[in-house]
This record gives structure tokens, sequence and C-alpha cells, in this order.
């Protein structure tokens, strides 16, 4: 299964990963760490919610009021 990572630098360092498909987020110092971090997170999601992913997932944009 193929699933979507964010990640963005912390403040104090390191990274936040995000899997927006089932809202799982951890961290770590390095990319690898915090998508390795990630990866474990989501599976154990997955093993206890395994009928509240629904699998596909669309990607897009959209803008908001003043910054439109």
């Amino acid at each position: 299964m193929e699933l979507t990572a964010i990640l963005t630098p912390a403040p104090e360092g390191g990274y936040v990963a995000l899997n927006p498909e089932t809202g799982t987020t951890t961290q770590g110092e390095t990319v690898e760490e915090a998508l390795s971090n990630l990866r474990e997170a989501t599976e154990l999601y997955l093993e206890e919610f395994p009928t509240t992913f629904i699998g596909r997932s669309l990607l897009t944009t959209f803008r908001v009021g003043a910054y439109a």
C-alpha cells in the first residue's frame, strides 16, 4: 500500500511527519528517521482501525480569503 508522507522541519530541529490519509503524526531527527517512525505509527494505526481507512485519497489545493 502506498501512502502520502508530509515532512515539515520542526522549529526545535528534526522533522514532523504526517500521513494525511490516516492522520498519524510523528517526528524524527532526520528525514529517514521521521519516515521510519511514520511508517511504524501508520502500520499500528491500520492494525487497530483497519475499516476506517478508505484506501484512496485526493490531493488538491485551495485558496483562503485574503490570501487568494
